[in-house]
């Protein structure tokens, strides 16, 4: 005979997860990886939950007639800093869960 559906231990489980999720969230607090771009001109530091702490630029990079290209080398630093975190955050979730849910992104910090 096929057991019942063990609601209780199922929820129990979820709590635990979630606990765990938070735990790890909390963690990557501390975590630290930094996004560069063109050729290490500006370099951004996010925190493993994707929240931007540092922008450095090259004084170098500082050209008034074109300040769009500074735009764009500071946008392309933050993606790269960014997908960084998200890896590590995805790597960390996956081994709470088991890989039981899909990629997840990072909450706009």
């Amino acid at each position: 005979m096929m057991k019942g559906f063990d609601m209780k231990s199922l929820m129990r489980e979820a709590e635990k997860m979630q606990k765990e999720i938070e735990k790890q969230r909390t963690e990557l607090e501390q975590v630290i990886v930094e996004g560069a771009a063109g050729g290490g001109m500006v370099k951004v530091s996010v925190n493993g939950n994707a929240k931007i702490l540092s922008i450095k630029i090259d004084k170098e990079a500082v050209n008034p007639d074109d300040v769009g290209m500074l735009e764009d080398v500071i946008l392309s630093a933050i993606h790269n800093a960014v997908q960084k975190a998200e890896e590590i955050s995805n790597a960390e979730i996956n081994r709470v869960t088991g890989g039981l849910l899909p990629k997840m992104k990072l909450p706009n910090a």
